[in-house]
């Protein structure tokens, strides 16, 4: 599994319950690129009413204030200013007739969307809470979304776990109804290549999207899909070559 060696965490005391380890402020105050690689495999705890709905992370973008890419580059508003504070604020947005979840990371206007993820049971979060995923996301013909496709899609994800806009823009992390939690889950390879959405002349070149190459098939779009050539269209990191970047 790929370790993070540039990083010690402490757990909080104000966990929700014995043992979960919600991701502490100082994890995201990082490069937005740092952050988005090391957001793979981590779970997002929404809790709706007594339910903790969760799900894995799988696909990640990083966004600077000084590509053309990112929103913080149009300049500062009330409405971006998420993206303006430390680490670890909450910047959702409307995309797409839909809801989209992003993360604060280092520096102002520097931040990580979320694109997707893949519905994650475990003790706290089981049959009931994967049934209030589904009814919160159905299909076009109102049937429960296969778990493949559930959370595919930054606003897929929103959708499935219940988060909107007016209720988390801006906001920090609530360890009782809201949190990104380590499971110990951490991708073998991820995917590195160009995000997605990009308009062109908007630095749509960088290679600032990241996905956990065990689960490219059921991310936004399959790095992988046929067609794709790697070291052209596509890089393969593994455990050894992002150590070397975490330790030049």
């Amino acid at each position: 599994m790929l370790s993070d060696p540039t990083l010690s965490l402490s757990w909080p005391t104000s966990a929700p319950w014995p043992n979960a380890r919600p991701l502490p402020d100082s994890f995201f105050d990082r490069d937005a690129q740092t952050v988005a690689r090391a957001l793979l495999g981590k779970v997002i705890r929404h809790r709706m009413g007594e339910l903790w709905l969760s799900a894995r992370i799988i696909e990640t973008e990083a966004y600077y204030c000084a590509e053309k890419g990112s929103h913080a580059s149009l300049g500062y508003t009330a409405k971006r200013r998420a993206l303006f504070l430390s680490g670890g604020h909450i910047y959702m947005y409307y995309a797409r007739g839909g809801d989209s979840l992003n993360f604060s990371a280092r520096g102002a206007g520097n931040a990580v969307l979320i694109k997707a993820a893949y519905p994650f049971l475990d003790a706290r979060s089981g049959p009931d809470s994967l049934a209030q995923m589904q009814r919160n996301n159905p299909d076009a013909q109102g049937r429960p979304r296969p778990l493949n496709k559930l959370c595919a899609g930054q606003t897929l994800l929103c959708k499935a776990l219940g988060l909107k806009v007016p209720a988390w823009d801006a906001q920090r992390f609530d360890w009782q109804r809201l949190f990104v939690e380590d499971v110990g889950e951490t991708p073998e390879q991820i995917i590195q290549t160009t995000r997605l959405g990009i308009s062109s002349g908007r630095d749509e070149h960088l290679l600032y999207r990241f996905v956990d190459a065990a689960y490219a098939r059921h991310c936004t779009r399959n790095p992988l899909r046929r067609g794709q050539v790697e070291q052209r269209d596509f890089y393969l990191l593994n455990q050894h070559q992002l150590n070397q970047e975490s330790n030049p």
